[in-house]
Order: C-alpha cells, then structure tokens, then sequence
C-alpha cells in the first residue's frame, strides 16, 4: 500500500437552524462587499431565496440574482453568468442551491479574473497551476440540498456543450471561505430531490469507503457519513418537516464531500456520461448504478462492507448491504435501471469509453476498462 497522500480539510462553516441570518456577516468575513447570488431557475423566486435576497438588501449588499443554470450545468450558463458578475461590477458570488448551483456559482468567482478558457483548468495533474489566483473572487456558499457537498469542495463539474462531457475543474481557492448550512432551508425540499440528492451523499460516502487509496481520515469520515444517510434519508423522505433528520442529511452531504478526497470510482464514472448526455438528475442515476457498482466490485470490497454493514446493524455482511441499497431505491421509488431513465442500448459503447475516461474512474477498487465498463452497463440497465 501507498501511504504517501495529499490532505485537505474543508472550510468554516456556520451550521445549525436559523444561520442563514448570518448570511450578511458571512459575506464581510468573506470581504465581498457586491455579492451576486448564483441560484438555479427552481429556486428563483422561492421564498428561501427571497429571503436571503432580502438579507443582504437590508445590509446594504445589493439584490443581484443570476439563475440561468441548467441541472447539469454547462460553458453557456457559465459565460452568461460572467457577463451578469462583471456588468454588475460585483466582487464575489454567493452559491445559493443544490448542487448545480453551488458549482456554478463557484465557476463564476473562479473564472472572474481568469484570460484563459475554463477547459484548461480541469483537474489534471497540475493544471491548476495555469490559473491567476489572485484573480479569484471570494464564494459564500448556502446548500439547500443535502447531497453533493460541493459547499465545500474545491472543484466543480461543467458539461461541455459541444462535446456533452462533464469536465471537473480543479482549483484550491474555489473553496468557499464561508459556508451557511441552515437545514430550514431544506424542509420544502420535495421527496423525489430529496431522494435523489440524498442518495448522491450516500454515493459519495460509499465510494470513498471503497476506494483503494490512503486516507484514513476520509475513511471514518465516509463510514459514518453512511450510517446518517442510512438512519436518516428515510425519515426526511417521509416527512420533509423533520428537523433533525435533514440536519443529519445536510451534515451528511459535507461530510461526503470531504471523504470523496479519497477518491470515487465506477459509480460516478458511469453516471457522469449518462448525466451529460441524457441530462439525469445526478444523484438519481447514482442510486439507480450503485447495486451493478457493488456487484461489480463484489471481490475487492466484500469484506470492507462487510464491516460497514456491522456498524450499520445491517445482517449479512456484503449480502445485507447489497440488499439495503436495493431497499433504499425501491423505498424512494427511483427507477429500476437506466433503461427506465431513457438510457438506450445501441449507445453502451459510447457511454463506455467516456466512462474509462471519467476521473472518477482511476479510483475503483476493481479496474474498468472498456470492456467491463459496457457489461457494467448493460448489468445497470
């Protein structure tokens, strides 16, 4: 085993009910004076948004919103977003939402300052050495979904237009210096995101349990991000009023993120590829690859899970665990396979070389080739 490795650990972040009153405050920590508000369109409007619209009129900060941005956003809602920061003359953004908006919200901020296109930041080797860091505009970032943790993440996925691939672009100061996590703001959450977004979590906090490489800290971090998905996404699906599960939730979603450090594997990278070219929700089509993933996987992580399901009070090691997956999905309804998300058969093997492709690849702890990546996808649909 390799023990040498790379840490990192997230941001300050203020947690609790009723945060999102320190939104102005998070702001001034956070030296933006101009904040534009990055949201997605479902939110524009609401009256979580509004809310927080109104906090920052009241301080004097300005009422600017940007909303163009797609479920899996793109180069296009980036560009249009840019064009709204700079002729707004503001100097920094708060990433408002789930996870489409947070990433775009930070993709504003970090090309801000930026000469070169996004593309030649994304996250290869040193890469993001290429990027003017003084050119990059402090983030507030407020998630109102508990899932893809990227609140305090230093990357963000954007779907190239042209090519329909979802491209991760890396940099360490697209941590946010501020983060609200408010779970009041999650209580109108319906139960289908809140399935979807929940089991993105989950994902997460699986693949890095999972991954082959050295990072301790992210392993615990990853098991018990597991065990609060697995008490608690039940509860905030059944009822979205219940506090003390969408705090665990919310907590959850961070806490995978951090762990994900560690690395993902075949589950993002098969999902990426369908969300890019079939625009699926995200953590859904986690959910619905995740039993194929653990079959696939069977042989490196059977006794992983095995002790991942005693923690979990799950009987039957690998088995129990396979079996709570396959439970979860059919408790929140989510589609059976691909095919019932619209995914079509005669394009596996192009799905198949994107998904060896995908950075998330190179973390599995079986290795995926073209090959196995399209029997993976067909054992997923």
């Amino acid at each position: 085993m390799n023990i040498t490795a790379n840490w990192s650990y997230p941001t300050r972040v203020l947690f609790g009910p009723g945060r999102i009153r320190e939104l102005a405050a998070a702001c001034a920590e956070a030296r933006i004076a101009r904040p534009l508000l990055v949201t997605d369109r479902g939110l524009k409007g609401m009256a979580i948004t509004e809310r927080a619209l109104d906090l920052l009129e009241e301080a004097g900060l300005g009422r600017a919103i940007f909303s163009d941005v797609d479920p899996n956003p793109t180069d296009r809602n980036l560009d249009e977003g840019l064009r709204a920061y700079r002729e707004g003359g503001h100097d920094g953004v708060v990433a408002f939402g789930g996870g489409s908006g947070i990433d775009l919200g930070k993709m504003i901020a970090f090309m801000a300052g930026q000469t070169r296109p996004v593309w030649d930041f994304e996250d290869i080797g040193d890469w993001w050495t290429r990027a003017n860091a003084d050119g990059i505009a402090p983030i507030v970032a407020v998630p109102t979904t508990a899932g893809t943790g990227s609140e305090v993440g230093r990357a963000s996925v954007i779907t190239n237009s042209q090519s329909h691939v979802k491209k991760i672009i890396f940099h360490p100061k697209v941590l946010p210096r501020v983060v609200v996590s408010d779970p009041e703001l999650t209580v109108g959450l319906p139960p289908a995101l809140t399935a979807g977004t929940g089991m993105d979590a989950f994902a997460h906090c699986l693949e890095a349990y999972c991954s082959p490489f050295f990072h301790p800290m992210s392993q615990g971090i990853a098991l018990e991000g597991i065990r609060l998905v697995n008490e608690y996404l039940p509860r905030a699906f059944r009822d979205g009023s219940d506090l003390e599960a969408r705090a665990n939730m919310l907590a959850a979603g961070s806490m995978g993120a951090v762990a994900f450090q560690k690395g993902l594997g075949a589950i993002h990278a098969l999902s990426h590829p369908v969300g890019a070219v079939y625009n699926t929700h995200h953590g859904t089509t986690n959910a619905v690859v995740m039993p194929a993933v653990l079959r696939f996987n069977r042989s490196a992580v059977e006794e992983r899970l095995g002790r991942a399901a005693a923690y979990l009070g799950i009987a039957g090691g690998f088995g129990g665990f396979a079996a709570r997956v396959d439970e979860l999905n059919d408790l929140f309804g989510l589609p059976s396979g691909l095919k019932a998300m619209g995914v079509e058969d005669s394009r596996i093997p192009e799905l198949a070389a994107m998904a060896i492709e995908d950075p998330s690849a190179g973390g599995n702890p079986v290795a995926l080739t073209r090959e196995s990546a399209e029997a993976l996808f067909r054992d997923a649909m």
